[in-house]
């Protein structure tokens, strides 16, 4: 097993004990964990689903997905890894000869361990590439769209993937300095946009830093996230045996807002009776424990 220094360095899931209460396991179901990441969800699902269960866990990012296998394992037996998208998740189950699951779990966004990473290039508070692909085998990263995409396009793109108050003058900013050299590094794309807002702004008492939305919505749009979410719940809840459970959790509005439209046209089909009719948010003292649990969001369906 691993060492409790690598321990540290894993990303810490959220709202475990709800997950887990609303998937509903027990010894000998078959879980779907459609964004495996490092194991944190799937080690607690492993524990309550055996002895007889059995466990799918998908992820883009071979290298968390190498990082869970080590992590569970104690469970290997019981375990299937996939490197792949969760959009596929039909095929992956048909390919292994998989007709219905018991449940499958969402766990959305990107994780502290790929944060950490300056080479993945997702975090604007460390010096690294301008990369942010969640598959590093894929052929479009955030260098290519902020160095390729024209001023119009970068702005859309900003508003409506980030939400992003400032997205003219960050778009502006950008197509100017890259006609000097390419934007390279996390860190020219972070002090853009700093600069692109007004001063006064800059250094207010904020929530989040003034990069955040900026590097969100190039990351959302370079993995093509919101893209392929609402197509790949919808492919989830028709796995999903009669009383199967699906849990999504979000970090931001915008996947918030995919889900509660998926799990309503389902409801609205027939398909789901929906748990939660409100998302369910982390307790304080979870925040308190883990800061990057204060955004997310659980929403929760059971198949009819």
């Amino acid at each position: 097993m691993l060492d409790t220094l690598v321990e540290r360095k894993f990303h810490k899931p959220v709202m475990v004990k709800e997950v887990l209460g609303y998937l509903d396991l027990k010894p000998g179901k078959l879980i779907v964990d459609a964004t495996i990441g490092t194991g944190g969800h799937s080690i607690e699902i492993l524990s309550r689903i055996a002895p007889g269960g059995r466990l799918i866990g998908i992820d883009r990012d071979a290298e968390s997905l190498g990082v869970a296998k080590e992590r569970l394992m104690d469970y290997s037996g019981s375990c299937e890894f996939i490197h792949g998208n969760f959009v596929d998740i039909e095929e992956i189950l048909k390919n292994l000869n998989i007709k219905e699951v018991d449940g499958i779990i969402f766990d959305l966004g990107i994780s502290s361990y790929q944060l950490d990473d300056p080479d993945r290039g997702f975090s604007f508070q460390k010096e690294g590439p301008l990369d942010m692909r969640l598959d590093r085998t894929s052929y479009i990263s955030a260098y290519d769209l902020v160095n390729n995409l024209n001023e119009e396009e970068i702005s859309s793109l900003l508003w409506t993937l980030g939400e992003e108050r400032w997205h003219n003058r960050i778009a502006r900013l950008l197509v100017q300095e890259r006609q000097r050299h390419p934007i390279s590094t996390t860190q020219e794309l972070a002090n853009i946009v700093m600069r692109s807002i007004p001063h006064r702004y800059r250094h207010a008492h904020y929530r989040i830093h003034p990069a955040t939305r900026t590097f969100q919505a190039v990351r959302i749009a370079v993995n093509r996230e919101l893209e392929i979410l609402d197509t790949a719940i919808k492919k989830a809840i028709g796995c999903l045996k009669k009383d199967g459970r699906i849990c999504v959790i979000a970090f931001h509005s915008l996947e918030d807002r995919v889900s509660k439209f998926a799990f309503r046209h389902a409801a609205q089909e027939g398909a789901v009776n929906i748990l939660t009719p409100k998302p369910l948010v982390p307790a304080n003292d979870e925040v308190l424990d883990n800061p990057r649990a204060r955004s997310s969001k659980l929403r929760a369906a059971e198949r009819v």
